[in-house]
């Protein structure tokens, strides 16, 4: 082909050096349209980008000042109805203002907007992010109390509704900004592209003079050029025969290095290949180890080969038959000749699916020391679920225990106290002899009296119940009310301080489990302590609220307290059940006692109050 190149006319050959001048400058011309127009594509896209960009800033106005004439009509609307058709719309438009604040930062591909590369933009939306914020929340906590109803909620909305109203303001600002900024960029953009434009078209002017002035030189010079091309072509064609060479070479010395390597695959890895019906093409010798089978045995189908199990057998039957695209993965137990169960990881891979005859490869990993420790991770866990229900069992039990000696006391205090009150208040009544006058104003006398102490009984029965104090003013005033209360009826000297000057409350579980602990704790100490002087002391510091009952008692043994007491032994399940319920609050109870110095009961408790009273004194009432 050389040969027929050197004799071809000068005329010829110089027609095809013209030729393919033309073309190369024609080509440049078709590139130089072709890039103008992409770059006038990208154009558009980017201004159909910002274009969107924009719209969606300018919506973020105006959903602003919709969500804030929104919330005006939620504060001022008293319809029922008309207030809840209010509260969905601002939820529908609280959730596409936010979302539209995120997806003009970070895009967002179903509404065609890209994210956010500009950093001056950025910033802007840095400063603008806590006044959208500030709205976003503000409207939230007006969505969650909205059906509320105080003095206090009424305050907490006009001051949510002012916060609103101000960063409504900042915000559509600083959106004008942003707006503005977006607006200012697409000008730089398209500014640039007549830039750009000028270039392309000063390029194909200078590729048209050029074609004018160097397409036609001197034949000889054309000539020389050709020869000299055609030569240089031919040492290269000489030196990319002795590369390739070269790399046949290589080639070789890769097939053998292949082969090595299958050699240790072939060794080291389980994985085998079958035919559609089953018939095994390879197998790895560690493989044949592994399933305890012989080379000989090779010629029974890969089913057969993998377990014993005619089920298991019939199972993999199926799944090698099946004309597959996908890679199949699973978790598959086999089982030897030897008896021996494995738990195989067996990926399926699919070959030659372009022909009719498909064939699979299987590669598989040993995992049956992983079931096995799975197996007994699942023991270990069902053992000690086990557990933790035997626990709630129990402790279910020593509730309803508890709860029923608190019934049987509650009886017994009826009975004992109330009980042979009436009984004695009608046993007098019916004694009364009108006749004789001297013994009846006595009569009278006494049952004024037994009337005045079965009014103190029963005001002590009730009392001991759920008092109005705890669920109405809190735990603090109600604690104060009990000391009272208790301080009449049994004569004792009680006394309450309240070191925090203030009303305090809590949750109404927490407040619940406290008050009932502290009324055990002096119910022990008059009953079973004996005591005649009892100080039960308030504090909160530091987000702690620490309740302290001291006693002159005759106090206990506190290792009493480390034995589980039962339903018998005396104010043990008190103290049991003491410790209880300050555990279901997350509570710490602490109790100092010895023999003959009285006891010390300390209830400490993490507070998270919901409202404080400042500056408002607990006093007697």
């Amino acid at each position: 082909m050389s040969k027929n190149k050197h004799t071809l006319p000068l005329d010829t050959a110089t027609f095809k050096r013209v030729r393919k001048w033309y073309l190369l400058a024609l080509a440049a011309i078709a590139l130089t349209v072709i890039f103008a127009q992409v770059l006038i594509q990208r154009h558009l896209n980017s201004q159909l980008d910002d274009s969107r960009v924009i719209n969606v800033a300018g919506m973020q106005r105006a959903y602003s000042q919709k969500l804030v004439k929104e919330v005006l009509l939620l504060k001022a609307d008293g319809n029922a109805a008309q207030r809840q058709h209010i509260i969905s719309e601002i939820r529908e438009d609280l959730s596409a203002w936010q979302k539209a604040h995120r997806a003009l930062q970070f895009g967002n591909k179903e509404a065609g907007l890209p994210k956010e590369e500009d950093d001056e933009i950025l910033n802007l939306f840095h400063k603008i992010s806590p006044h959208q914020l500030a709205m976003a929340e503000n409207i939230t906590w007006l969505l969650e109390h909205s059906q509320d109803a105080g003095s206090e909620v009424e305050k907490n909305i006009e001051a949510k509704v002012g916060v609103i109203l101000e960063n409504e303001r900042i915000f559509l600002n600083m959106m004008d900004g942003i707006v503005n900024e977006y607006d200012e960029r697409s000008k730089k953009q398209l500014q640039n592209l007549k830039q750009k434009e000028y270039f392309l078209l000063a390029f194909s002017l200078a590729i048209l003079l050029l074609e004018i002035g160097f397409i036609f030189r001197p034949l000889s010079i054309q000539i020389r050029k050709t020869i000299k091309n055609l030569m240089d072509s031919q040492k290269k064609s000489d030196e990319n025969s002795r590369k390739i060479e070269k790399l046949y070479q290589e080639k070789e010395k890769s097939l053998e290095k292949l082969q090595e390597l299958n050699f240790v695959i072939d060794n080291a890895a389980l994985f085998a290949s079958a035919k559609n019906d089953g018939q095994v093409v390879f197998i790895s010798r560690k493989f044949i180890e592994l399933l305890g089978s012989d080379e000989q045995d090779l010629n029974r189908p890969l089913s057969e080969i993998l377990t014993s199990d005619e089920g298991q057998q019939q199972y993999l039957k199926e799944i090698l038959k099946s004309n597959r695209k996908n890679i199949r993965v699973e978790e598959i137990k086999v089982k030897t000749e030897k008896g021996d169960e494995l738990w195989l990881d067996m990926s399926i891979i699919p070959m030659h699916q372009t022909s009719l005859e498909q064939s699979v490869l299987i590669l598989c990993s040993d995992i049956t020391e992983r079931k096995r420790n799975q197996l007994k991770i699942e023991q270990l866990t069902k053992q000690n679920y086990d557990e933790i229900m035997r626990q709630k069992q129990l402790q279910a039990s020593q509730i309803v225990e508890g709860q029923e000696e608190e019934r049987k006391r509650i009886a017994k205090d009826i009975h004992d106290g109330i009980g042979q009150m009436l009984t004695a208040l009608k046993f007098n009544i019916e004694s009364i002899n009108l006749k004789n006058k001297d013994k009846t104003a006595e009569k009278i006398a006494y049952l004024k009296e037994l009337t005045t102490d079965l009014i103190k009984g029963v005001r002590t029965a009730t009392f001991n119940l759920t008092p109005p104090e705890l669920s109405d003013h809190g735990i603090f005033p109600a604690l104060q009310k009990m000391t009272m209360e208790l301080s009449k009826l049994t004569g004792k000297n009680i006394l309450f301080e309240n070191k925090t000057h203030q009303n305090l409350r809590f949750d109404s579980l927490a407040e619940t489990n406290i008050y009932r602990v502290v009324q055990e704790a002096i119910n022990n100490a008059i009953k079973y302590a004996e005591a005649n002087y009892i100080l039960l002391t308030l504090n909160h510091s530091d987000g702690i609220l620490s309740v302290v009952i001291d006693d002159d008692g005759k106090g206990f043994d506190p290792q009493a307290l480390e034995k589980r007491p039962t339903n018998g032994s005396e104010g043990g399940m008190g103290l049991f059940f003491m410790k209880e319920r300050i555990g279901y609050i997350n509570g710490r109870l602490f109790i100092n006692s010895a023999p003959g110095r009285g006891t010390r009961v300390t209830i400490n408790y993490r507070t998270e109050y919901e409202n404080e009273e400042v500056g408002q004194e607990v006093l007697p009432q």
